[in-house]
């Protein structure tokens, strides 16, 4: 459902066809299947260099160079952000914490809970402020407000270190990695859809699954969990 709004709102023509039907139909599946069996070291190359390579070729064959580069770029970005990124959430589940068998759920209430509250904190400060960052991007990006809510969501992740398998000082340096990395990408998604002329992403402001835009739920966690999931399988050599 994320990848197909996404790529709703851009164009394509009849020799994206082959490209669209590789990235729904194999690569989607074969991303998810290499997370539930954990083989991580492909998980993490096989899009962003085996499929970035192959979907230009796939599109090449459909003898339509109209626009080449602008339709494979689309595309190739389509699937790092939502198939990539939210395949890392469920591989969370499939970390192995020594002590912390079956309870890896926790890491994804976590990350999700800390980014959410980062966010929220985020654009309630923002009101009143003047001078966003990027103003034609995002009137409610501002840096005092940013840093606020990037100290509200790490001391959320150190108070929630008791449900992880982190002590309070690293689940705070966790929950910082995790919040810079959403609420940054969180105004990546924005810049899209100001380009694209739409403030919901979805056909008609509505996605495929009836609700104002999936993909604006979760656009944060696009960029957080996968900056989250390497972040912590580096530093405690998972």
């Amino acid at each position: 459902f994320v990848l197909r709004e996404f790529i709703s709102l851009s164009p394509t023509r009849r020799g994206d066809h082959r490209s669209l039907v590789l990235a729904f139909f194999i690569v989607l599946p074969l991303q998810y299947a290499l997370v539930w069996t954990e083989r991580f070291n492909l998980f993490t190359v096989f899009i962003p260099v085996y499929v970035f390579l192959l979907i230009p070729v796939v599109s090449a064959l459909g003898n339509d160079p109209q626009r080449f580069l602008e339709r494979n770029a689309k595309l190739q970005w389509g699937i790092m952000v939502c198939v990539y990124g939210m395949s890392h959430v469920p591989a969370l589940l499939l970390l192995n914490f020594p002590g912390f068998a079956g309870k890896t759920a926790f890491l994804v209430f976590f990350l999700v809970l800390v980014v959410q509250t980062c966010m929220l904190v985020q654009h309630v400060a923002a009101r009143g402020l003047r001078h966003p960052a990027a103003p034609a991007i995002s009137d409610s990006f501002h840096w005092r407000s940013w840093a606020m809510g990037l100290a509200a969501g790490g001391l959320l992740g150190a108070v929630l270190s008791g449900f992880t398998p982190f002590k309070p000082l690293p689940a705070l340096a966790m929950a910082l990695v995790a919040c810079v990395a959403g609420s940054l990408g969180h105004l990546v998604m924005k810049a899209i859809k100001r380009d694209r002329g739409v403030t919901h992403w979805g056909l008609g402001g509505r996605s495929v699954t009836g609700a104002s835009g999936l993909l604006d739920r979760v656009d944060a966690l696009c960029f957080a969990a996968p900056v989250f999931f390497h972040s912590v399988r580096w530093t405690f050599n998972l």
